[in-house]
């Protein structure tokens, strides 16, 4: 920070987010040699310190480094998405983890929030179309500027699915259903290959009065089918009890489509973006499901695990109605 804003300046207001499970999230504000102040956010891997005041690594789950997320974050801005700036990244040392450093954009976060409070009455009536328009920027990212990352098609992803269905000793015919539903109108799936932001939903953008101010949390994405981005926003899951709204709780299918349309995302069809929904709630349901089994019988119990686990029958009922 000093190098950036200059040596002597100061640190104050240091928080430690509750969001993200795989990474630590910090915000804080840095007051430059000029007295301004500069609200920002720091994300890393979690730390642990032995007695020695060093860091203990450990494994925190699947995902790109820090480094390839700022990077994406950075490249997202040129090609037109909204994002923070990103100043500055952290390297690994004895003392921290990998990081990296972006402004904080004022706004909301909190799905429910944004579906419910009356300073986001305005901005759901446009958030879909913003939504594809920042979606079609994202896939128009060249994918040989971006960090390594990840391929995967369809029939890989299904296939993936169903090993990790295989490798837990319960049943779940709705799960298994879904996989054959999708297994069998792959077609339907479109075979376009473009970086995808990964986890693309209402909960990982901010939002304020005015609509679409950032696409954060790019910690998943890889080289794959650009129409799981539009099918996994419209998951039922992401819409928090708002089911007459099929993107995000907020807004429609033709107004999703007409921004990315717009943005230069290319084509894209109503029923590719079923399709994908489709995935989305089993991908959703069979995540739910190894969190739930990682709690019962993982080396370290977590309510956050439980908390997600216990949603998997709501969502394998969601994902019967989309196919219904």
């Amino acid at each position: 920070a000093s190098q950036v804003y200059g040596f002597g300046s100061l640190v104050q207001n240091l928080t430690k987010m509750s969001a993200g499970a795989s990474r630590e999230t910090w915000s804080f504000d840095v007051v430059n040699t000029e007295g301004t102040e500069i609200p920002l956010i720091l994300k890393r891997d979690p730390v642990a310190y032995d007695s020695e005041g060093l860091i203990i690594r450990e494994k925190t789950g699947s995902g790109i480094s820090r480094t390839a997320e700022g990077q994406l974050v950075e490249l997202g801005g040129k090609a037109g998405v909204p994002v923070p700036e990103v100043p500055f990244y952290i390297e690994e040392s004895d003392h921290t983890t990998e990081g990296f450093v972006m402004h904080r954009i004022e706004g909301e976060t909190l799905g429910r929030r944004i579906l419910r409070e009356e300073a986001y009455t305005d901005a759901r009536t446009k958030l879909a179309y913003q939504c594809g328009h920042a979606a079609a920027r994202v896939h128009n990212i060249p994918i040989a500027d971006a960090p390594e990352l990840n391929s995967m098609n369809v029939s890989e992803l299904l296939e993936n699915h169903h090993d990790q269905l295989n490798a837990i000793d319960h049943p779940y015919p709705g799960f298994e259903y879904g996989l054959r539903w999708l297994e069998e109108r792959q077609g339907l799936a479109g075979d376009r290959h473009t970086l995808i932001h990964g986890d693309f939903r209402n909960g990982n953008i901010v939002v304020g009065s005015d609509g679409l101010r950032a696409v954060l949390d790019w910690e998943i994405a890889y080289i794959g089918n650009p129409m799981s981005d539009l099918g996994w926003i419209c998951v039922p899951s992401w819409r928090y009890g708002h089911t007459n709204k099929p993107v995000g709780g907020f807004g429609e299918i033709e107004d999703l489509l007409a921004g990315y349309e717009a943005g230069g995302g290319g084509e894209a069809t109503a029923e590719a973006v079923h399709y994908w929904s489709v995935f989305g709630a089993l991908r959703w349901g069979v995540m739910c499901v190894g969190m739930a089994f990682t709690h019962i019988n993982g080396p370290h119990p977590s309510f956050e695990k439980a908390a997600i686990g216990r949603r998997t029958a709501e969502t394998e009922y969601d994902l019967l109605k989309l196919i219904d």
